[in-house]
């Protein structure tokens, strides 16, 4: 009995000594929410409780999928609450009938926003502003929710109406009163990376920052098209990029698989076209938790700058050539990386992500003894603790603290 009672004391004082710390286990970055949207998300007549929680499971906290009518949506809103997903409302009353159907689910727990459209051109703005604020002059409290086209080549902007991409977002601030800013831009085709792609994060996240707006960023996860399957090292190079350049909202096209519809051949989203879970669910799902580990780096993160590491750097970045002062040596050997040094809550973090998603990258990094390494799982070790060179998997991160 003496025995027992002896183990039982130790084991209870090694417990209380790891949660001091003293024992060896590492204190944790605090975790804190990132916006993660399903678009395209749960049907109307798959809305269910059950649906919801395998949505939340996979780290998704809102859904957005356009629904037939009005009692559709508060029946999507009813299941959604119980789980504590939220739900972006979209149907054709919002627009036929704004005040009305506004009143009807403003109140919902489970509301985040509203929907209006997707991808407008400049011809488009005047409407949808007149249509935003007609919502917020009834709720103030939800936002309205739409978003942009990538940029592109001059074709492309002809169609958009304007003479540059910067002047389509920074109109459409002007003209469309919205509490943040959102675009779409998918870089991994059969052909390989888009050159355009990091162009388009730097340009957007400058608008946004001159609009004093946070910006929402995605990543593709359904093949079709031109696009392949998504692998973990494409989704994470898409996500750490966009928190990289500063994103406070995350999104992926698609979740639930769309119906094969003018010649995209959609197959293999996160949920299949049978509504059974494909591989794309549990990719998602381990990058979302990677992402919620590390919640503490990226929500409400300032950006200082971004730089490009590399033989080549993409178009219309810059490259890194000049070390932040804690840090003596940063080099990177392959494709290279995207370098991003960000504030939050008075600390500082250097962010590296590997450009490259089929390759690992291989890092050296020696800094300041008082310089911490960020693990995925949040953890904070002291960086002189690992050799200075690294293989950073394809598409991954590295993260340092000061």
């Amino acid at each position: 009995m003496k025995r027992v009672r002896i183990n039982t004391l130790l084991l209870c004082c090694a417990a209380t000594l790891l949660g001091a710390g003293i024992l060896g286990a590492q204190p944790k970055l605090p975790q804190k929410e990132i916006p993660i949207l399903a678009w395209y998300g749960i049907p109307a007549d798959e809305a269910t409780v059950e649906r919801f929680q395998e949505l939340k499971d996979a780290g998704f906290t809102l859904n957005f999928r356009g629904y037939s009518n009005a009692d559709e949506v508060v029946k999507a809103l009813d299941a959604a609450q119980k789980v504590g997903v939220k739900i972006i409302a979209a149907c054709p009353e919002l627009r036929n009938d704004t005040e009305a159907t506004v009143k009807r689910f403003m109140k919902h727990p489970a509301l985040a926003g509203y929907f209006l459209r997707d991808e407008p051109l400049s011809s488009d703005f005047p409407a949808l502003g007149e249509w935003a604020r007609k919502v917020q002059a009834v709720d103030d409290k939800h936002f309205c929710y739409l978003n942009l086209f990538p940029n592109g080549g001059k074709e492309h902007l002809d169609a958009l109406g304007v003479q540059s991409y910067r002047e389509y977002v920074s109109r459409f601030d002007r003209e469309v009163p919205m509490q943040f800013l959102s675009f779409d831009h998918y870089p991994i085709t059969y052909d390989g990376m888009k050159p355009e792609w990091y162009e388009n994060l730097e340009e957007f996240s400058d608008e946004s920052k001159k609009a004093g707006k946070d910006f929402w960023a995605f990543a593709m996860a359904t093949k079709h098209w031109k696009y392949p399957h998504p692998t973990l090292a494409t989704l994470r190079l898409q996500m750490f990029s966009d928190l990289a350049y500063g994103a406070q909202g995350l999104q992926y096209f698609t979740y639930w698989t769309p119906v094969n519809s003018e010649g995209f051949d959609y197959e293999f989203g996160p949920i299949g076209l049978d509504g059974r879970r494909t591989v794309a669910y549990d990719l998602v799902r381990q990058v979302n938790g990677e992402i919620k580990a590390l919640s503490g780096v990226f929500a409400g993160a300032k950006v200082k700058w971004v730089r490009h590491t590399g033989k080549t750097i993409p178009r219309g970045t810059q490259r890194l050539t000049k070390l932040p002062e804690p840090v003596d040596v940063l080099e990177t050997e392959g494709l290279g990386a995207v370098i991003s040094l960000l504030e939050n809550d008075g600390r500082t973090f250097l962010v590296i992500v590997n450009r490259d998603y089929q390759q690992p990258m291989r890092l050296i990094f020696s800094a300041d003894p008082s310089v911490k390494r960020i693990l995925k799982d949040g953890s904070i070790v002291s960086a002189g603790d690992y050799t200075p060179a690294m293989n950073v998997d394809p598409g991954d991160v590295a993260i340092y603290m000061w």
